[in-house]
């Protein structure tokens, strides 16, 4: 195993060359910790780390860091979602601190939907700094021990640091040179959109080998089990950036049971995705179907996870 940065179990899985697995944890529109205790028990020992969302599409919920907080009192580990659509650079550092301090030691560095898919359409969306210079304060923060504005940190930081990317936005030809520029700014791991076409995928982890960019970061596909035809209509229509090809639809149409096709064609996936070359982990987003991780994950024999 090489140097570890900042000692996370996430990071021991991957750098141990074991296949890693997170899985999406979404907080609860309420102050219930409760909730996010129940869905970490639920999933303990079936994934190496939990993704905690930071008001995904730009709902109100409870923060990703006191949900993160409350996942390592439980002997758990969090990735913190940091987007850059909420806070300016002073309440983004404050928080990477806060969030260290609490024990957090994975963080995803994203810029967050824009206000007007969430539920607070009048809010202002603040972009002081961009998911690229996040990356890039972060890494200084860990390795140069400095702030965004040049004042030193008093005492030494570490994280690790990840990043999101999209193989299936267009124009296709730019997506492994933005992945380059968020590695060069300072990502140790990637988290990919949804993969449901895996055709373009692997068009696109074939780019990223021949670059060489998989050993310079690790790369986690993202998965998400389809719950219904409807559900698959609805993303192939209406969400940017994730493609359906017609042939996944035309097999949830003709399936007697819907739900378990979703969950049969997501194991199917990931077992693929694990034959691509330069694919460290999958990343599992099982919205609202969080129940259904260990199932998807024991099916596709990454039970049980790695101890290290």
């Amino acid at each position: 195993m090489s140097e570890l940065i900042a000692g996370s179990n996430l990071e021991k899985v991957i750098k141990s060359g074991e296949f890693a697995v997170t899985g999406e944890l979404g907080p609860p529109k309420s102050a219930d910790g409760e909730f996010i205790r129940h869905h970490g028990e639920l999933l303990r020992n079936h994934v190496d780390a939990f993704n905690i969302t930071d008001n995904q599409t730009a709902i109100v919920r409870t923060s990703s860091i006191a949900c993160g907080a409350i996942l390592v009192q439980m002997g758990l580990e969090p990735v913190v979602q940091m987007t850059t659509r909420d806070r300016n650079r002073i309440a983004i550092q404050g928080d990477i601190l806060g969030a260290s301090a609490l024990g957090v030691k994975n963080l995803l560095c994203l810029a967050g939907d824009h206000v007007k898919f969430g539920n607070e359409p009048g809010a202002k969306n603040v972009f002081d700094i961009d998911s690229m210079q996040l990356i890039r304060a972060v890494k200084n923060m860990r390795d140069e021990n400095k702030f965004i504005g040049g004042d030193e940190l008093e005492h030494p930081f570490t994280m690790f640091i990840g990043a999101v990317a999209n193989p299936f936005a267009d124009p296709f030809e730019y997506r492994v040179d933005r992945l380059e520029k968020k590695i060069e700014a300072g990502a140790d791991f990637i988290q990919t959109q949804c993969v449901f076409d895996l055709d373009r995928f692997k068009e696109w982890m074939k780019r990223v080998v021949d670059r060489g960019l998989h050993e310079r970061c690790a790369i986690m596909a993202g998965f998400t089990p389809v719950k219904s035809l409807g559900a698959a209509r609805y993303m192939k229509n209406n969400v940017a950036g994730i493609t359906i090809p017609d042939s996944l639809i035309e097999r949830l149409k003709g399936a007697e049971d819907k739900k378990a096709e979703g969950i049969k064609i997501c194991v199917e996936s990931i077992q693929e995705c694990r034959e691509i070359e330069g694919v460290a982990g999958v990343h599992i987003m099982a919205v609202a179907w969080e129940e259904k991780v260990p199932e998807i994950v024991e099916k596709a024999g990454l039970y049980p996870r790695p101890k290290l």
